[in-house]
């Protein structure tokens, strides 16, 4: 048996009871479909689409294997959660299993970018290390209140990546919908993405779709805390 498969039977995925409890199972109004969604799709109800929570479960665990493959070679995935209802629960599953996050605005060129926002990074690391070790002391009050300023403006920006030093092995994406930016610049960068599809996004825009509700903050818990478990 691989490293891989070992990996995997050792993560117990959520039941099928789990998710339904989770609303997991709950999609948007058919007017918003995508109609790439369709095989997720069980029926609608009330107006609302139904996913199929077996082909949730199986999306989750190809989704899985893959994180372990990640694991088993030390890699990184980056959560990126910016909207809302997953900041939260994206940036404490990401510190769990201390992986880099994002649950501000994506910044444009993160990916495609990195050569300048890694600079920006190493000048963020290096200002937090002055003043934690009393560097900036030698300044005036003003010119040390500036640079106050500066390095809350940079923790807002890049708390979450602040120690990446190397473009991501993957991304776990909650709303690919939302998160277009990052999933094109992931795309541009032939970076596999995991993604939480609702019945509004296209599957066929990330490697590894996971076809469940993405606004309910008890799926999101349920569907991130098992992929930040598996990283641990």
């Amino acid at each position: 048996m691989t490293e891989e498969k070992t990996a995997k039977t050792k993560i117990e995925l959520p039941s099928l009871e789990e998710m339904l409890k989770a609303g997991a199972h709950f999609g948007h109004r058919p007017s918003k479909w995508n109609p790439k969604m369709e095989s997720y799709i069980f029926t609608s109800r009330n107006n609302i689409h139904i996913i199929d929570l077996e082909k949730t479960y199986q999306s989750l665990e190809k989704a899985i294997e893959f994180v372990s493959s990640i694991k088993a070679k030390k890699g990184t995935i980056l959560f990126v959660g910016t909207k809302a209802a997953a900041k939260e629960i994206t940036a404490s599953a990401a510190k769990q299993c201390e992986m880099p996050y994002v649950t501000e605005r994506w910044l444009g060129g993160t990916l495609t970018n990195f050569k300048i926002i890694s600079q920006r990074l190493e000048y963020f690391r290096d200002l937090e290390s002055k003043k934690k070790e009393g560097g900036l002391a030698k300044y005036t009050k003003k010119e040390q209140h500036d640079y106050d300023i500066e390095l809350r403006k940079l923790q807002q920006q890049f708390g979450g990546i602040k120690n990446m030093t190397k473009i991501p092995d993957a991304l776990l994406i909650i709303d690919i919908k939302h998160e277009k930016t990052a999933v094109r610049e992931a795309k541009a960068k032939k970076i596999p993405v995991i993604g939480i599809c609702d019945t509004n996004a296209d599957p066929t825009e990330v490697d590894y779709p996971i076809c469940a509700n993405d606004d309910a903050s008890s799926c999101l818990k349920l569907i991130i805390g098992v992929i930040a478990k598996t990283l641990k």
